[in-house]
Order: C-alpha cells, then structure tokens, then sequence
C-alpha cells in the first residue's frame, strides 16, 4: 500500500500554518529574508496547498523570485516591491475599502511600494501618493482631498518621521506609520524616525517597525476587514 507523505516529511523544515487567515483574517506570508530558494519555493508551494486566500513572499530577490516562478509559473513578482504574489484574493475573501500609502520621498518608494503590492493580493483599493515630505508641505496639502478619501492611510517616511504627525492632523481614517531607514548619519538607520513616530504629538498613529511595509499592509487589511465585518 502506497502511503501518502506527510507535508511534514515533503518539507521537513517547513511547518505551514494553514488556519492562520482563519484565526486572524491575514494569512501566514513568507519571509524569503533567510531563506535558500528552494525553501522559498516549496513554503509558496504548501502554502497554495491549503486554504483559498493570498499567497505571498515578501523580501524576494531575483535568486529567490527565480525559484519560486520556476516551480510555479502562474505566480508574480513585484521587483522594485520585493513580492511574490502566488495567489490573490479573490470573490468573499477579497478586502473591500480604499488604502493611501503616503511617502514621504522616492528613497522610500521600496518600502510603499511593499506595502502596496500586499494589499493588493488582498484586493484592497490603494492610491500610492509619493514626495509629498514635510520640507515641502504645500505638496502633501495639496493632496488633502485624496487622503480624506482614503479609509485607512499608510505614512511612510526617513529622516526624521514628521510624516505621519502631519497626516494624522488632516484625516478621520485611521493612520499607520512605517519609518524607514532612509536618512543621513545620526537617523541611525531608522531609529530617528521610529522614535520620532512613536512620540508624535498627533494621538491615535499606529507604528509599525522599520522598514516593515509588509506590516502596515496587514495592519490595514486587519482594520479593512473589522470594518467590514460590523457593517
């Protein structure tokens, strides 16, 4: 009698969490940071096994994208976002609403542009709004009305992190800052904005670690769904 292998002993090293979107609304993702590309390409592979809702890697390089598009074809990725999307979301299991992501500068766009591409597998709206830093304020006032459309913002700024402060002073919707690790010597890597973030005079931002586009993202699809769900 043949018997079937486990996921387990088809990837020893991998234990996927199927159930997690069901938990939690926002399904397991894989970090390729770390990872060897056949790794990256076999998490993808189990993770389309299970479940019907996104399935992506987030932090994929051309070696990894490589892999992961060698072992399934059907699948995209974002190179200047650094995401594979292997599956969408799709029909009930789609996010509905509008997302902004705001940066603050080109030298942030990676970090927005993560953020972007992951709600979009889930299906959520996104308006990416870039260079709009406060050094030139006028240029995010003029795109107030855009904001105030938005049901979630997505702030994502270096340097000193003043960004957010600034949005969350012109919207109702909920804000989310992501520091980046954009800025001269004593920014220290990011540190300076997070901590500016963190302590911003404007009360209610949400902050997210640096760098971590992927976490706004699904701190966003969270509040998305809740809304959702209670209309």
């Amino acid at each position: 009698m043949t018997r079937t292998p486990s996921r387990d002993e088809r990837s020893p090293e991998l234990r996927i969490d199927h159930y997690r979107e069901d938990r939690t609304g926002v399904p397991e993702v894989v970090l390729a940071t770390g990872k060897t590309p056949a790794q990256c390409a076999r998490a993808v592979s189990e993770l389309l096994r299970g479940g019907t809702g996104p399935v992506l890697a987030t932090r994929v390089d051309a070696e990894r994208a490589e892999a992961i598009l060698a072992a399934l074809p059907q699948a995209e990725w974002d190179e200047a976002a650094g995401v594979v999307v292997a599956r969408r979301a799709a029909g009930d299991g789609a996010v509905t609403g509008r997302v902004a992501v705001v940066a603050a500068g080109t030298s942030d766009l990676p970090v927005a542009r993560e953020c972007v591409a992951v709600l979009g597998a889930f299906g959520a709206q996104t308006a990416l709004i870039v260079d709009v830093g406060v050094a030139g304020v006028h240029r995010l006032l003029e795109m107030a009305d855009r904001l105030r459309d938005a049901d979630v913002v997505v702030a994502v700024a270096g340097m000193e992190g003043a960004l957010p402060t600034l949005v969350a002073g012109l919207v109702v919707a909920p804000v989310i800052a992501v520091p980046t690790s954009v800025g001269y010597g004593a920014s220290f890597d990011g540190l300076a904005a997070l901590l500016g973030m963190l302590t911003s005079c404007s009360p209610g931002i949400t902050v997210v670690n640096i760098d971590n586009g992927f976490g706004a993202a699904a701190a966003a699809v969270r509040i998305l769904r809740l809304v959702a769900s209670r209309r």
